[in-house]
């Protein structure tokens, strides 16, 4: 009975993984960008603070003004922790039923 509970809700958490996932990668991709070509701008190109301020601009989505910008970030936080705890579990779930058909196979 356990069993086929732990498969309802595997399947339930990839299908929401799975519509999740391209809600949460723009974001994610558009953060990283900028955020990493400020730093190498500024470390690795000599560029200014000043020259480059318009990439945190978009990093921090202050572009979207001050009621929205702390929602953006905060589901921004919320969507990256939400992809990676369904994935670790869901990686450790097949890693488990691997375990399992190994231990079947090798006689335990």
């Amino acid at each position: 009975m356990e069993g086929t509970t732990v498969a309802r809700l595997l399947v339930r958490v990839r299908q929401w993984h799975r519509l999740m996932a391209p809600l949460v990668v723009l974001p994610l991709l558009v953060t990283v960008s900028t955020g990493v070509t400020y730093r190498l701008a500024k470390d690795w190109g000599g560029l200014s603070r000043e020259q480059v301020h318009w990439l945190m601009t978009i990093h921090e989505g202050e572009w979207l003004g001050p009621v929205l910008e702390p929602v953006v970030v905060l589901l921004n936080a919320v969507g990256l922790l939400w992809m990676l705890a369904t994935g670790a579990w869901l990686l450790l779930q097949s890693f488990r039923r691997q375990w399992i058909a190994f231990r079947k196979e090798a006689g335990g």
